[in-house]
């Protein structure tokens, strides 16, 4: 009897059942649907250098915006500088310049460290509007990524452009990320959600792509999140070339894995004492769906109708709108609201978890504490109720339809949009007035022989400041032989000083 090959000698039991085959190809498939290729360029596009300026120009717009939202404490915005940037990030980037790997609370922040390292160049007392304005410029170009790499889901310019709008003008920012360093991968979160749905053409995009995931998850813990979402990209876009963006977020994850793995070993970890489910549901629903259409809209219904009951309102105009789109709109949409609603469920979760004790703490009109949890997930129910519109009006014949369906859902969104454009939050109560600290630290240095001072900002007793590192203005006004005119008593420079001082000798003394 001939001997058979291998392969006709397969029992059915090797051979992959059509059911489950079926089922794994309906899985990939629509799997898929979260992943669209970019549409292709229309035929009527912008002279390219056009472009680029109209870009610039609303990228500077944007930080005008963002600048303009914080208001401040007898003080501009820009003027004062916020947590960390100045009780950890400025002090540790002047001790040790490039020191970028040094962990805080359990990971390593690679870009507030980069940022404080690029402000030590500066001169002193312009830190915080250095901080200010490089957390205002992360946003814009955050919301310009966003605008460009979301084509794929959302097809209106003027959609996309009102999703980049939901960036800058994002509610419950100004309770704690908006205008700083520290806080400046928050906006990054937003902008990695949309590189794990992009897929570029370019070899360029492609590191854009991969530069995202990369310094989001090196700046932030909270990027685990976006596992589940790459890990369906994978799934769905198997070849090499699709995967920049989960290259660039798994370098960055393993470049914060010793860290993590260091502080889970030490008593301090969170990670030992999470909040019980109860807490992190009440807090997802009080935290995110509660101020999804507004932070003060949120106040007005408690007002009204208690925190539960407000709640369940905003609660039930979501949950009907959503459920509309998940009945009507075709596949994609459908996939995109679940994923992004899902994302942002996991990602309010996790922050509760990690941060047991925030749900349980009080909340009032001007503090949330933990709001920066609850940040992306109501940017992602605005992004997932923008393409559910954008799909519904991509199949109308009817222009009033059209018309209708996108002045409901501004008109939805830009109640919170200008009832919270500016307000007062963390980053306004908690900042610190600087030109008067940065005036302080310079005189100190005057009057320090070993050139190191110990001073204070507000309450915190900071660590030991390198005068040596401390840039100045003063030594064109000394060259010159006079000080400015402009120059007085309360200028916030030691070159005043040293000019009043040592006038005759021409010289700057001290560190330079």
């Amino acid at each position: 009897m001939p001997q058979r090959h291998r392969s006709e000698a397969a029992t059915p039991s090797q051979q992959p059942p059509p059911q489950s085959l079926s089922a794994g190809r309906r899985t990939v498939g629509v799997l898929r649907e979260l992943f669209p290729e970019p549409p292709e360029p229309g035929t009527r596009r912008l002279p390219r250098s056009l472009s680029v300026l109209l870009q610039v120009a609303a990228v500077l717009l944007g930080v005008l915006v963002m600048l303009v939202r914080v208001p401040g404490r007898n003080f501009p915005a820009w003027d004062g500088i916020y947590a960390e940037d100045l009780k950890i990030f400025l002090p540790q980037a002047l001790q040790h310049p490039w020191h970028l790997l040094v962990p805080d609370d359990g990971y390593i922040e690679l870009v507030p460290r980069l940022m404080a390292q690029f402000v030590t160049y500066l001169p002193l007392r312009e830190a915080a509007p250095a901080f200010a304005i490089g957390g205002a410029l992360v946003t814009a170009g955050c919301a310009l990524f966003i605008f460009h790499v979301s084509a794929g889901h959302v097809r209106s310019p003027l959609l996309r452009f009102v999703l980049a709008l939901a960036v800058v003008l994002l509610p419950i920012a100004l309770m704690e990320i908006a205008d700083s360093g520290v806080d400046a991968p928050w906006y990054m979160d937003f902008a990695l959600f949309w590189a794990c749905l992009w897929r570029p053409k370019t070899r360029t995009g492609m590191a854009g792509a991969a530069a995202i995931g990369f310094f989001t998850a090196a700046s932030t813990l909270m990027s685990v999140v976006f596992a589940p979402l790459l890990l369906a990209r994978v799934i769905a876009l198997p070849r090499l070339r699709e995967q920049a963006v989960t290259a660039g977020w798994a370098a960055g994850c393993l470049l914060q894995l010793p860290y993590v793995v260091s502080n889970l070993a030490s008593v301090q970890s969170r990670a030992g004492h999470p909040a019980a489910p109860g807490l992190v549901f009440a807090f997802y629903g009080h935290g995110v769906v509660l101020p999804a259409l507004g932070w003060h809209l949120a106040w007005w219904l408690q007002s009204a109708a208690g925190r539960n009951g407000a709640t369940l309102i905003i609660g039930g105009i979501l949950a009907v709108f959503f459920l509309w789109a998940l009945i009507t709109q075709p596949g994609r949409p459908r996939v995109f609201v679940v994923a992004a609603l899902l994302t942002g469920l996991l990602f309010a979760a996790f922050g509760a978890i990690i941060s047991s004790n925030l749900p349980g703490l009080p909340v009032t009109e001007d503090i949330e504490h933990g709001s920066r949890y609850t940040t992306l997930p109501i940017f992602l129910i605005d992004a997932a109720a923008i393409v559910a519109v954008d799909s519904f009006i991509r199949h109308r014949q009817l222009r009033l339809q059209t018309v209708a369906a996108v002045t409901a859902l501004v008109g939805v969104l830009s109640v919170g949009w200008i009832t919270d454009f500016r307000y007062n939050g963390f980053r306004s109560d908690d900042a610190t007035n600087w030109p008067p600290v940065a005036a302080a630290w310079l005189h100190a240095c005057q009057h320090t022989p070993n050139g190191i001072i110990h001073e204070q900002a507000g309450s915190e007793v900071l660590k030991p400041i390198p005068c040596a590192r401390l840039r100045r203005l003063c030594l064109t006004w000394v060259a010159s032989g006079s000080p400015p005119a402009s120059v007085n008593a309360t200028a916030p420079s030691c070159c005043y000083i040293s000019i009043k001082q040592d006038y005759h000798t021409g010289a700057c003394p001290g560190p330079r």
